[in-house]
């Protein structure tokens, strides 16, 4: 009953920020006897030295929020504010990001120690003017990054073509342009990475709604299928349908099965039902539609197979 009186007193007296500080805490009344108790009950979680969360919120919490508790963290407990840069940016940014790792990346002078920073955070030494800098206000602390157009550029330097461009779609769709990420690219003065960036200005596209439709535009370039169409819509019967990828002349439609394309718009079944009534409408039509989940883009070669066959299948029923 101690233990129980004990977590409703922290749960109660806990800051409106998901992370707080010894500090923070002790102002509220945490004494740090109270806060050790907690800390060792599991009742609450240290992420960082100096900085806490309640196991109830942490336990609760997506990945993706995790990850940014745990820059929150490394915010709070620091005595002189970071430049947060690469995928810890893109983070704050609101940007998707896909097996980037957990590591928490800064920018720092040329004249920093990598031994100042703890292992689980990446210091990278270049410059970066204030043109390409933002605040942030997190958790009432302001928070200062990259730009958009520098996070994305930088992220090219560190990730493969596959990663950067998770990223990078997502930033176009956030305001981002190809031409300002290849001015901000070229204002870092960093030779190191160039040709990467290159790359992953050629083959960036706003038109790509998530991580998986990315990754499927992607592996049909590599395979050497031809580009399709983008967001390709199609009038029928039951109304108008939107493709993920098609080819008109071949009449074949590619879908990445996400499960924020039907539960963002409206109730589940009905928004499953209308689709259905699309679908037969294409497939009565002539067309051949096709399906891909994201496990299918861990095979290699699977999707281009699957493209290919429902091209051999489209040509058999034009003839």
């Amino acid at each position: 009953m101690q233990a129980e009186a004990r977590r409703a007193l922290i749960e109660a007296r806990w800051p409106s920020s998901v992370v707080a500080t010894t500090d923070v805490l002790a102002a509220a009344g945490i004494t740090d006897r109270a806060l050790t108790e907690a800390v060792r009950g599991r009742r609450v979680l240290r992420i960082r030295r100096g900085a806490y969360v309640l196991a109830t919120v942490w336990n609760a919490a997506k990945p993706w929020e995790k990850d940014l508790y745990r820059i929150d963290a490394h915010a709070a407990a620091r005595a002189t504010p970071a430049t947060y840069s690469h995928t810890t940016a893109a983070r704050l940014l609101g940007c998707s990001v896909w097996d980037v790792g957990t590591r928490i990346h800064v920018t720092v002078p040329y004249a920093s120690s990598a031994r100042s920073h703890s292992p689980d955070v990446a210091a990278h030494r270049q410059p970066v003017g204030e043109r390409d800098l933002v605040e942030l206000l997190r958790g009432g602390r302001l928070i200062r990054l990259t730009s958009i157009d520098r996070t994305v550029a930088d992220c090219a330097r560190i990730l493969d073509l596959e990663r950067a461009a998770i990223v990078g779609d997502h930033a176009l769709r956030r305001g981002a342009s190809v031409e300002g990420i290849a001015a901000a690219a070229e204002r870092s003065e960093l030779v190191r990475g160039s040709r990467s960036v290159e790359r992953l200005l050629a083959a960036l596209d706003a038109r790509a709604e998530s991580p998986g439709e990315t990754r499927t535009r992607l592996a049909l370039a590599a395979a050497g299928l031809p580009t399709p169409e983008l967001q390709f819509e199609v009038m029928t019967e039951e109304g108008l349908y939107r493709a993920d990828f098609a080819w008109p002349e071949l009449k074949v439609i590619l879908e990445f099965d996400g499960e924020s394309k039907y539960f963002a718009y409206g109730p589940t079944a009905e928004v499953l039902l209308a689709e259905r009534r699309r679908e037969n409408a294409l497939v009565a039509a002539g067309w051949v539609i096709i399906r891909i989940r994201w496990a299918d883009l861990g095979t290699p070669g699977l999707v281009a197979a699957k493209v290919r066959a429902a091209f051999s299948r489209a040509a058999k029923l034009a003839g």
